[in-house]
């Protein structure tokens, strides 16, 4: 992978990031099919590109991490530290589990295809409420990470799956979608620490696919969020299954 395949597929991160399809499966997809890269290499690249829009959030929310910092006592910060850890209880047996699976392009291709209409399916099921994050509940916390962790998944929105699960125990939308990306972060870092086989990538293409998935991810966040608000995705995400499922029969 070069400097300038690095950039395009930033670019496909930061856009895909902040909508409900996945990020991750499209850019395993893109290294697969375009780059022709193992799907075991593209797991771990794909990984690795969320680290430029995990910097966005960052400083999207920087007011929020920042009173955090000052107030460890507070609700956001418990919101995090527990979902962290649920995330982790889910996410890392995942990782181990389904890593061994992506040894060639059609299971990984069959793996994102059936978990993308897992996801369209999930949408389906999005309600909406008054409550606030200060209302949230240790239940609800623990719920909430341990969905995150199933996005560890490639095919599996995060976004998606975190915010259905807040919009279904009833808090509002604005208040579900700061939560959602914010304990993104250390779930982020999580992930990254966890896959640690990217050496073989050279430090040119590494700046590029960051700078790329950062400068966009962040130039973009707002506009697609409100775009995502718009769109029913479900149905989206079902067709882009069914798609990537007939390519995986099609190999």
């Amino acid at each position: 992978m070069d400097a300038l395949q690095g950039v395009i597929l930033g670019i496909l991160q930061g856009v895909t990031e902040w909508l409900p399809v996945s990020s991750e499966g499209q850019s395993i997809l893109a290294m697969i099919y375009w780059l022709r890269i193992s799907p075991d290499d593209a797991l771990s690249y794909s990984i690795f590109l969320h680290l430029g829009t995990m910097s966005a959030v960052l400083i999207r929310f920087r007011c929020e991490f920042l009173k955090m910092l000052k107030e460890i006592d507070s609700k956001l910060t418990r919101i995090v530290i527990v979902s962290t850890f649920c995330t982790g209880i889910t996410g890392i047996p995942l990782y181990l589990l389904f890593r061994e699976s992506f040894t060639g392009g059609r299971e990984a291709t069959l793996l994102i295809g059936a978990l993308l209409m897992a996801t369209g399916l999930l949408l389906r099921f999005k309600g909406s409420g008054s409550r606030m994050a200060e209302d949230m509940s240790l239940g609800d916390m623990i719920a909430l990470g341990l969905a995150q962790g199933f996005s560890i998944l490639p095919g599996v929105s995060r976004s998606g799956t975190t915010l259905t699960v807040l919009l279904m125990k009833g808090f509002k939308q604005d208040e579900a979608l700061a939560v959602s990306f914010i304990i993104s972060v250390p779930a982020v870092l999580g992930a990254i620490v966890l896959d640690h086989s990217i050496a073989a990538i050279s430090w040119t293409t590494a700046a590029a696919m960051l700078t790329a998935s950062f400068v966009v991810g962040y130039l973009t966040m707002d506009l697609l969020i409100s775009f995502a608000k718009m769109i029913n995705f479900s149905g989206f995400c079902l067709a882009l299954g069914l798609i990537t499922l007939l390519l995986a029969f099609g190999l």
